[in-house]
């Protein structure tokens, strides 16, 4: 399920009700592919018209935002359908210095749809990398290489959490709590650069977008900026001399 105008939106959204309408008919559990932020938000458009047939979203581990939209109320639990495979050079000492973009690059390599790879995450030389289950024995027996360096590939526990869990912390001084400034503090941006990321869609605040710069941060609001990064706002610390808030974030690295 991929998303990219109007039509295709909408059609995502008819899938939605259908997935709900099915598992509350049947009284099972329906499951959406691996849904991207933008994809979410036609969820978010059709949740109120859903939720009678009761509604779950995970996607492995809480810093994922590649989430599985689960459908139905049938009175027994049953896992989400995630595997996380572990990525590792065979020879850590002759090992590239890899990125998130070269793992995602060899898993698409290998023929896999988009759809049923979730996050990846750098983790010490490898990554791991949440996925269907149904392609996770694929994706184990054929991912060799990536790049120029030879990996393995193991079965890692579903509870893991990647080391790049834990943000960074650190303080900046606004004026206010507004989105487009304590955005442009984290990554060093002009504010008209600031808005012109709302303008064109990449700013997620708790997993819904919004193009409202001037929307204030409340404590614990998670904010995605597409092509930067995600941080958690922790709230206000204090005031600086000059009368401006010290807010402290944790920042997460670039998604």
């Amino acid at each position: 399920m991929s998303v990219t105008d109007e039509k295709e939106l909408q059609q995502l959204k008819n899938r939605l009700i259908e997935l709900a309408d099915k598992a509350y008919s049947r009284n099972i559990y329906t499951y959406t592919p691996f849904l991207g932020l933008a994809e979410q938000q036609a969820f978010y458009a059709v949740e109120r018209e859903v939720s009678y047939a009761g509604v779950g979203m995970e996607g492995g581990t809480p810093l994922c935002e590649r989430k599985i939209i689960r459908f139905g109320d049938p009175g027994y639990e049953e896992d989400y359908p995630i595997a996380v495979v572990e990525v590792m050079p065979r020879t850590p000492k002759f090992a590239e210095k890899l990125t998130h973009r070269d793992f995602l690059g060899a898993v698409m390599n290998l023929g896999i749809e988009r759809d049923v790879v979730g996050d990846i995450f750098l983790q010490g030389q490898g990554a791991l990398v949440f996925c269907h289950e149904t392609i996770a024995g694929y994706l184990m027996e054929n991912l060799d290489r990536v790049r120029h360096t030879n990996v393995v590939c193991r079965t890692a526990k579903k509870d893991v959490l990647p080391q790049s869990a834990e943000p960074v912390r650190i303080s900046v001084t606004v004026s206010s709590l507004r989105a487009d400034g304590v955005i442009s503090k984290v990554y060093n941006l002009s504010r008209e650069e600031s808005r012109e990321l709302f303008n064109n869609g990449r700013v997620f605040i708790n997993g819904i977008q919004t193009a409202n710069g001037s929307c204030q941060l409340k404590e614990e609001d998670a904010v995605t900026v597409r092509g930067f990064g995600k941080f958690i706002c922790y709230g206000q610390t204090g005031v600086s001399k000059k009368g401006k808030n010290r807010v402290e974030v944790g920042v997460f690295g670039q998604v």
